[in-house]
């Protein structure tokens, strides 16, 4: 399907607003979606998913996300990943994670407004609270726990709320579905909006 294009294939940067209050963090590029396109959730079914979810409550000005000159704008939402580049057989090892951490810590220290965090799965969840710090300073027993829309306040005052990936793996199956999806993008803008 994708054989004639011209694949981005090396480390996909994060992308969003720089000044925003919302973060997500997803676990890696697509091998067909964001390792093609050089746009992380970009030209594959995950992203299908999460931008119509963005558009909808207001974090970007369309649903869709085919490539980096789409017109895709991401307001008050930054995206990034735990690992940056395409991992094999779509699992990135613990030594790849290793390696990128120092990536995600610095671009977290250039995101200065952020309130609410949105890991996407259980990898990008660990890998946030590694990059941030929280793994290092909070002992195991207060340390967040991961589960789908369930929401922790760190003490700085940052919200947590953790969702299962968009990935065909759990929308295909039902683990995620649009209205569970949905629930964490309206807490979210419940929070940011203060109602």
């Amino acid at each position: 399907m994708y054989a004639r294009q011209r694949y981005w294939g090396r480390p996909v940067p994060g992308f969003g607003d720089r000044h925003a209050r919302l973060l997500l963090v997803g676990l890696a590029p697509g091998a067909h979606g964001s390792n093609r396109t050089g746009r992380m959730f970009t030209g594959d079914a995950s992203g299908d998913w999460l931008y119509a979810a963005l558009h909808r409550f207001g974090f970007a000005n369309q649903k869709e996300a085919t490539g980096r000159r789409d017109g895709l704008v991401l307001s008050d939402c930054y995206i990034t990943a735990a690992a940056r580049c395409a991992p094999p057989g779509n699992r990135p090892t613990g030594a790849e994670l290793a390696r990128c951490l120092p990536f995600l810590a610095a671009e977290l220290a250039l995101l200065r407004r952020i309130r609410i965090v949105v890991p996407l799965g259980r990898i990008g969840f660990d890998a946030w609270l590694r990059a941030a710090g929280w793994w290092q300073r909070l002992p195991a027993s207060a340390r967040p726990r991961f589960g789908h829309g369930v929401e922790s306040t760190l003490p700085d005052g940052t919200a947590l709320i953790g969702s299962y990936h968009p990935s065909r793996q759990n929308t295909n199956t039902g683990r995620l579905t649009r209205p569970m999806w949905h629930s964490v993008f309206r807490r979210v803008r419940a929070i940011l909006d203060g109602t």
